[in-house]
């Protein structure tokens, strides 16, 4: 007995409502990165090992799936070499690809191999998956799709500002109610500048980005670990707990960050890009978040997260700026930002607020029934007439019982199905019946056409 298929944990099938629904996500994203000027590239799902190792930290770096050698992989590796199970000496012996951890550094390499074919500042979207070898649980997924935005070759404030505009403008349209969390790896560097741990920034970044997940005391834990001493982890709380609106958390870290120029420029950052948000109209809460930290070492400016205010989820969009990720690459003075939306969890806040309109799963609008050859021939030209109007049309394929016939447009939900028989064909019309009514009508295939639209 043959074996029952299964797929590998962390990735999903999705059926033909779940794809339309998918597809309302892309091209709703898509529309705005239109409407903002952002142009379409893709990337391929390999990319070169080299390409991808120390860009996300030592945690992302283990997150990352690597691809065999082709043919005899353990040509280059000793027994000795085996023996001693080395994995990451093994792994650069036996693996030389992985497939992409996000799209953002790929981009990167893409620009730096492109940069006399492409004009700047460049602005770029991809709409494409990614793989993580993460822990599957709710929300999160080992391949998924991110549709990304990124604008390199300006070091414009401005860009950050359309940014915010564009999130809030694709979670308008798709009615999620959320709030746009902002913050500034420059502040974070002046914190841990003014408590006395400059040296340990990443550290720090990758335990507070886990405040909301871990919680407060686990947080600190997590510094102790690091070598992060008593006093800093100290003075370090009040930061994080810091509340009131975003001008009153400004007002507060003016004075605490006073003495670090660097603390000092990522307020001025945030100020500005406060200022010039008042100046046009976003529906979604915006919020100055002193916790957000976004664990990827290349975030070097502002830096983003969307929450769904209505649903216990993680993230479901996020970026940031990013002065010298294409330096890694033999490309200097090339700043770049981009957002970056999560399109399998935002389809699962839409599923499961019922936000997905009707029109997102429209199927076929109308099944033509086949009674036999001589009424498919009279409804070929009528489906190739309702099709030329923009009608979506089938014709069962095999003449068959009513009921069959009947059936499938109802599995399929289709409200409209058009009925030939003898007495049709004479009058040159069809009997069009309302799946939902059970009304059934006498029309011309111009009628019908009207109808229909």
């Amino acid at each position: 007995m043959a074996q029952t298929p299964s797929i590998p944990k962390g990735t999903r099938d999705f059926s033909p409502v779940e794809m339309a629904k998918r597809n309302y996500i892309f091209n709703t994203i898509r529309e705005v990165f239109d409407l903002y000027g952002f142009q379409q590239i893709e990337t391929p799902a390999l990319e070169n090992l080299s390409t991808l190792m120390g860009k996300y930290g030592e945690e992302g770096d283990k997150l990352l799936f690597k691809t065999l050698n082709s043919g005899d992989f353990l040509s280059d590796v000793t027994n000795e070499e085996l023996q001693d199970r080395n994995i990451s000496k093994l792994t650069n012996k036996i693996s030389e690809k992985g497939l992409r951890y996000d799209l953002t550094v790929p981009f990167a390499r893409y620009v730096v191999m492109h940069r006399n074919d492409i004009t700047f500042p460049f602005k770029r979207f991809q709409i494409q998956p990614v793989w993580r070898a993460d822990r599957p649980q709710k929300g999160r997924y080992r391949e998924f799709y991110q549709c990304d935005a990124d604008v390199v070759g300006s070091d414009s404030l401005l860009n950050e500002v359309e940014l915010v505009q564009m999130i809030n403008e694709v979670f308008n349209r798709l009615k999620i109610n959320v709030c746009i969390k902002i913050n500034n790896r420059k502040i974070l560097s002046g914190i841990s500048e003014i408590i006395g741990e400059a040296d340990k920034i990443v550290d720090i970044t990758v335990a507070i980005d886990k405040l909301d997940k871990i919680g407060l005391e686990n947080v600190k834990a997590e510094l102790a670990t690091k070598g992060i001493t008593p006093e800093a982890i100290h003075t370090l709380e009040p930061i994080l707990q810091l509340a009131g609106s975003n001008r009153e958390k400004l007002a507060v870290l003016k004075k605490t960050l006073a003495a670090s120029q660097t603390g000092m420029k990522g307020i001025e950052e945030i100020e500005y890009i406060l200022d010039t948000l008042e100046q046009v109209h976003i529906a979604s809460d915006f919020e100055l978040d002193l916790t957000l930290a976004r664990g990827l070492n290349y975030y070097t400016g502002a830096i983003f997260e969307v929450k769904a205010k209505d649903v216990q989820i993680g993230s479901i969009s996020g970026g940031g700026r990013y002065d010298n990720l294409t330096g890694v690459f033999g490309l200097d003075n090339v700043s770049g930002v981009g957002i970056s939306f999560g399109a399998d969890r935002i389809y699962d806040v839409l599923n499961q607020l019922d936000l997905f309109p009707a029109s997102s799963v429209a199927t076929t609008q109308i099944l033509c029934v086949n009674f036999g050859e001589a009424e498919m021939r009279f409804l070929l030209p009528i489906v190739c007439q309702l099709r030329e109007a923009g009608i979506r049309t089938e014709i069962f394929p095999e003449a068959g019982k009513m009921k069959k016939q009947m059936s499938y447009a109802n599995n399929k939900h289709i409200p409209f199905v058009a009925i030939v028989g003898e007495n049709e064909m004479k009058e040159g019309k069809v009997m069009l019946k309302d799946m939902t009514s059970g009304e059934q009508k006498l029309v011309s295939p111009e009628e019908m056409v009207e109808i229909l639209r």
